[in-house]
């Protein structure tokens, strides 16, 4: 529809469009919006445009690094009539972020007052804070009064704005940047200055450079806060050739000797972007729930610096084995997502390679060096002007101060004067000085600089002087015009300007050196819980109520124990805290318990249930020790069952681990150590049946198979033994049996069997 159309509609006439693409079109303009002037940063300088906006009003008001402070709430406040109408506490968050030094590799706002810390407190009000631009933004802002970015108009039309910084760094890679967009989303996280200069001037001296060659310049990020880079060279590689990728990073930690055998973790740097109260919080929780059982205390010592104190339970733990644990526990060890997704020319999103944004980078700092170049022609080619009407003012200077004393119009005289004929009222040959070069008429800018000329400027000195002004402007124009001509000088020119920012900010400077560590480290092995304790004895007493307790040391089993009135003891034995106990419930379900987690030996101890979930209606049937590499016997009342590994006993969590499945009315009836090679089963009826091991399937989980046939009751017992040592039991008065000639009971699996023989206990169990 043409103008004409738009303007002859009349006043409040609907236009109707399909909704898909009236959505359609809003939100890409809405997408294009966040993409291009909120999230992505500019890979020439670095900045996204409320960064960029805060700095050029920061110059505006002329803060310097040497200079006083001004309220922050001045600052936002002016980026935010003049260049950026948003929030101003929006602007004053992205303010406060350039001046932390532990989110910044090199702060570019040097504030005064509280802008937050590394505990995650967030900084004080803008009316309480002042700040002022750094060196290093001074840096990014050089040249930019010579025209050597583009400016454009500002929100409202009043002011212009830099689309783009001239930036004499990498600022992109030197601070990372982070952003959320519609659809797409960038991390690129801080390196060293120095490495990066030299991997510029690296691919200055060979564009062809390759991204491994670059890496052997710039060997990863170097964060704020320091730590310990623990990513393989080749995934690191991979990360900066593909744009894509994951760091590894550490804590820095060492051991304090305290003396006479102890010794305590002192953590001095953490991760990037990991709060330190957070991190606290976490390792405390871990304590408390004995998730790292060999980590005792933590104390938050931290001054300015980074101190947090880490107790290890005993002297004799391992302090690798304990940070290893804290590594895959918490945030001691993070991985930083490395997303290099950019504006190419302030335009087109994507995701580079490093060697990419480097290239940007350096084409960027080209062209403002031509542009700037070009400027400084124009401004020596305007001075040389000048300095030609001063000169030739100087050779006929009689003639000139005739003309300004008796001329109606002395400026329209000078511009007519034909100057290539001397007027200079010469004494002699010797004071004859000929014509300066650009004879004949005079341009305006000329007269109107003569007629400006002081009194005092009219001695020989002053002519010396704009001579000698006049031959160093044309030798640095030359160099300037030699300068445009050959590419080769453009990137030597570009290479010192780096190098002088190296001197400057670069290694052996305050802040220059590298803070991150490179160190070479695998994945964090998985360390078994029991490793981690102090191995010591104990003696796990549980009741007939289901109250268990560990008391310290092997405490002779025969000795009476106390226990609530109305409970009695069911099980005990000796173990050690490194141990695994595993607790068998009727409902065919295993829970394992370690021996260092159980309640001391002191009181009565805890009710089990409150340490799994062991419904409140479902019995214990017996409490073993798990042993690596055994296999046990498992049954059901109902008679079936089969022989189960012991790795398939253990439990990792709470509500336990279903193993032999029961229906409604059994219950898990038999859990027993398999040893040797034939299998007792005797019933409620008395009938014992002997058959071989063999015969029964090894399973993790299920119903498992007959053992003895019932008509009435169902299983009492079952045990394993070996055949030649014959089936032992204790007769009722407490007399060791054992019966070697079994053949009256051996029988097939599932079969009745026979009446147990005389003397065989009262109770129908084998021990």
């Amino acid at each position: 529809m043409s103008a004409e159309d738009e303007t002859d509609k009349p006043y409040g006439l609907t236009v109707s469009e399909p909704l898909s693409r009236a959505i359609g079109e809003r939100y890409l303009t809405y997408a294009l919006s966040t993409i291009m002037h909120r999230a992505l940063p500019d890979a020439r300088d670095g900045l996204k445009p409320v960064h960029r906006r805060i700095l050029w009003a920061m110059r505006r008001l002329r803060l310097t690094p040497t200079g006083g402070f001004l309220k922050s709430a001045k600052i936002a406040g002016d980026t935010m009539g003049d260049f950026h109408p948003h929030g101003d506490a929006a602007i004053y968050d992205a303010m406060a972020r350039l001046a932390q030094d532990f989110n910044m590799r090199y702060p570019l706002v040097d504030g005064q007052g509280n802008f937050g810390n590394i505990d995650g407190d967030n900084p004080a009000a803008s009316r309480y804070t002042e700040a002022r631009i750094t060196a290093l933004t001074e840096a990014l802002l050089e040249g930019i009064d010579e025209t050597s970015v583009d400016f454009r108009p500002n929100y409202d039309g009043r002011l212009e704005e830099p689309v783009v910084l001239p930036a004499a760094y990498p600022n992109l890679l030197a601070n990372g940047s982070s952003g959320i967009a519609v659809g797409m989303a960038t991390n690129i996280p801080p390196h060293n200055l120095d490495e990066l200069i030299r991997g510029c001037q690296a691919l200055i001296r060979d564009p062809g450079l390759s991204t491994a060659d670059l890496v052997a310049h710039i060997p990863g990020p170097d964060f704020p806060t320091g730590g310990v880079l623990v990513e393989p060279a080749a995934s690191i590689l991979e990360a900066y050739e593909s744009g894509r990728g994951s760091f590894r990073t550490r804590a820095k930690w060492q051991i304090e000797d305290l003396g006479r055998g102890t010794w305590q973790i002192v953590v001095t740097e953490i991760p990037f972007q990991v709060p330190k109260s957070r991190l606290i919080e976490k390792l405390a929780e871990l304590i408390e729930l004995k998730k790292v059982p060999l980590l005792a205390d933590i104390r938050d010592e931290s001054a300015q610096d980074i101190r947090i104190v880490l107790e290890p339970r005993a002297r004799t733990v391992d302090a690798d084995m304990l940070m290893g644990m804290l590594f895959r526990n918490s945030d001691l060890e993070t991985r930083f997502s490395l997303n290099m997704n950019v504006l190419i020319d302030g335009r087109v999103p994507r995701v580079c390679s490093l060697k990419e944004v480097l290239r940007a980078f350096l084409d960027h700092r080209r062209d403002v060096l031509r542009r700037r170049s070009e400027h400084r022609i124009d401004k020596i080619d305007a001075r040389l002007e000048v300095l030609e009407g001063f000169i030739i003012a100087y050779l006929n200077l009689d003639r000139v101060i005739d003309i300004i004393r008796y001329d109606e119009d002395p400026k329209a005289a000078l511009m007519r004067e034909d100057w290539g004929r001397s007027h200079t009222r010469a004494t002699s040959e010797k004071d004859y000085r000929p014509p300066a070069p650009g004879e004949g008429e005079l341009t305006e800018v000329q007269a109107e600089a003569i007629l400006n000329m002081r009194l005092r400027s009219l001695r020989k000195l002053e002519e010396i002087e704009l001579r000698r002004e006049r031959d160093d402007l044309m030798k640095e124009r030359a160099g300037l015009a030699d300068l445009l001509e050959s590419d080769r000088l453009q990137w030597k020119r570009i290479a010192e300007e780096l190098e002088d920012i190296r001197r400057k900010y670069g290694k052996g400077t305050p802040g220059g050196d590298r803070r991150t560590l490179l160190a070479e480290a695998g994945e964090v092995e998985e360390v078994p819980f029991e490793a981690m304790i102090e191995r010591e004895p104990i003696t796990v007493i549980c009741s007939r109520m289901g109250w268990i307790r560990a008391m310290k040391g092997h405490v002779d089993l025969a000795l009476e124990q106390k226990f609530k009135d109305g409970d009695g003891p069911r099980f005990a034995f000796h173990a050690e805290t490194t141990d695994k106990i595993l607790a068998v419930a009727e409902n065919g379900r295993f829970y394992t318990l370690l021996g260092a987690n159980l309640p001391g030996g002191r009181g009565m101890g805890e009710p089990l249930r409150l340490m799994v979930d062991l419904p409140n209606d479902t019995g214990l049937t017996d409490l073993i020790l798990f042993r690596a590499g055994a296999k046990y016997l498992v049954a059901s009342s109902a008679g079936d069952g089969f022989v189960v590994p012991a790795e398939e006993l253990l439990a990792q969590t709470r509500a336990g681990k279903q193993v032999l499945n029961v229906r409604d009315g059994e219950k898990a009836a038999v859990c027993t150590a398999v040893r040797g090679d034939h299998v007792a089963v005797v019933g409620d009826n008395r009938k014992l049946l002997v058959f071989p091991l063999a015969e029964l399937p090894e399973m993790a989980r299920g119903k498992g198979v007959r053992l003895q046939k019932y008509k009435d009751g169902g299983l009492s017992d079952a045990i394993t033994f070996a055949l030649s040592d014959g089936l032992s039991w204790k007769d009722p008065a407490g007399r060791t049996r054992t019966e070697t000639d079994l053949s009256e009971w051996t029988g097939s699996r599932a079969s009745a069997g026979k009446m147990a023989p005389r003397g065989f206990p009262r109770d129908n169990r084998f021990t």
